[in-house]
């Protein structure tokens, strides 16, 4: 991946830390995006244009910029993530598709994104991601696939039959194959890196189900409010962290 040393980079290392916060970051945007829209009663439709648009602001704000700032890369991912969930309920259930269909119909869009990208640049790798062009595919997958993660994870949850926690142990499973495919086999990296961030969403969907849900539906019942804010206290924390080192290093290759 892109090496800590360089300053003008405009993506964070992917490491353990990266999943962390990415799972985190998901599993918010799930709560977060519930909150927003059945919590707060506002609706799908009109959470999904306020968060696209919160999106569409912070995703300028870091196409703006010429490095890696944590904050702001993370908002981004914040905001995609809650937009993804209000966009993918929309689809599924004010839109009556259900989780089924919006999934498929993700999955091909997702596919689709993913192609015109590689072909547009050459490369789906995040090392390559040095361009203008690259970089908006790069966060239009990342919408798409947040989305998608969504409608995976309702439909584990709700119409495979696995419920809230079985669906977050199957996604976890299948986080560990990729987990081991990457150190025991000679896989695409790349391939193996799209796959598990697209599985971190769901997984993210369906653990935030377990967080929020009332107890005959197979939750915890934290609720909207106390699960967003312990997961936005450990992302909070993680991003402090982390831009905290990057300074380090800056200040020490300075």
């Amino acid at each position: 991946m892109q090496t800590a040393s360089n300053p003008n980079r405009k993506l964070p290392k992917v490491d353990a830390p990266f999943w962390v916060m990415k799972i985190a970051a998901t599993t918010l945007g799930e709560t977060a995006g519930d909150l927003l829209s059945m919590t707060l009663g506002i609706g799908y439709a009109a959470s999904s244009i306020t968060l696209l648009s919160a999106f569409l602001v912070a995703v300028g704000l870091q196409l703006a910029v010429r490095r890696y700032h944590p904050p702001l890369y993370w908002l981004v991912i914040l905001a995609t993530s809650t937009a993804g969930t209000t966009m993918s309920d929309y689809m599924d259930r004010t839109l009556g598709l259900g989780y089924a269909k919006g999934a498929a119909l993700l999955v091909t869009l997702l596919l689709v994104v993913l192609g015109l990208w590689r072909r547009a640049t050459g490369s789906l790798s995040v090392d390559h991601v040095t361009t203008r062009k690259a970089e908006l595919f790069y966060w239009i997958a990342i919408l798409v696939s947040n989305t998608l993660g969504t409608a995976l994870g309702d439909f584990l949850a709700d119409d495979s039959g696995l419920g809230f926690a079985g669906g977050a142990a199957l996604i976890g499973g299948l986080l560990a194959l990729v987990l081991l495919a990457t150190f025991f086999t000679r896989l695409s990296r790349v391939l193996l890196f799209w796959i598990a961030f697209v599985l971190t969403r769901p997984f993210g969907a369906t653990l935030g189900d377990v967080l929020t849900k009332s107890h005959e539906k197979g939750g915890l019942d934290l609720g909207t409010k106390g699960s967003s804010a312990v997961l936005a206290a450990i992302l909070v924390a993680f991003v402090a962290w982390t831009t905290a080192k990057q300074r380090r290093r800056l200040a020490a290759g300075a």
